[in-house]
């Protein structure tokens, strides 16, 4: 008989070979990967930044209620560190600070898109050459609605980041030469995570694909 410890081990160990198989033998074509599925965190955990609001997984979403300050969840599963893309839908529910603050890897290192901050509008990428999405070239200010469900799409290659909101380029900043951090605020974030500051948001269909070398 198998005991339930023995049971949940398989089971993880079965998923990250899963995980593994289709990144190396082509199901990213032309699907990606789910890393949510709707039901559970699985493999995301509640980030223990101290102050974190609750986080449950309601309706098929993800959501993360507003802390003193940060709320997030941490990805424990394997992880793709370049050639990739990332796409997942955010919503702010309530409050005026990000609802998303998606941390990612970028090669050996780790960057944040930023969307919603500094008051409720900034956009970016946090950090580069030490500077945050506030004060680099990647800043820009857009306004979102409360209530509403924006498409993410982050796309991450040897020698750039490019970011997608709804169906617009948000993000595409040359990477070769440049320091990539992030700020020491999301530091529980890394490799993967999302978060949100002051605010409650929500998150759903999580995707991760992975390019051919050349793309």
């Amino acid at each position: 008989m198998i005991s339930t410890k023995q049971g949940v081990t398989k089971g993880v160990i079965f998923c990250y070979l899963l995980f593994y198989i289709c990144l190396s033998a082509g199901c990213h074509k032309p699907g990606a990967i789910s890393l949510f599925d709707g039901r559970t965190l699985n493999q995301w955990e509640i980030t223990d930044f101290g102050g974190q609001g609750n986080v449950y997984v309601k309706d098929g979403s993800i959501f993360l209620e507003r802390g003193n300050d940060l709320t997030g969840v941490t990805w424990f599963g394997p992880v793709v560190r370049m050639n990739y893309e990332i796409n997942l839908e955010a919503m702010r529910v309530a409050g005026s600070d990000f609802f998303c603050g998606l941390t990612f890897p970028v090669d050996s290192n780790c960057c944040s898109l930023i969307l919603g901050g500094w008051g409720g509008t900034v956009c970016g990428i946090s950090s580069l050459n030490h500077y945050d999405a506030s004060e680099n070239e990647t800043y820009q200010s857009i306004k979102f609605e409360n209530g509403r469900w924006y498409h993410v799409h982050v796309r991450v290659t040897p020698s750039r980041i490019e970011a997608w909101l709804d169906e617009e380029k948000i993000i595409d900043v040359e990477t070769a030469g440049r320091i990539i951090d992030t700020r020491i605020e999301v530091e529980l974030s890394k490799p993967l995570g999302i978060a949100t500051w002051q605010t409650t948001g929500a998150i759903r269909n999580i995707q991760l694909r992975k390019l051919d070398s050349a793309s």
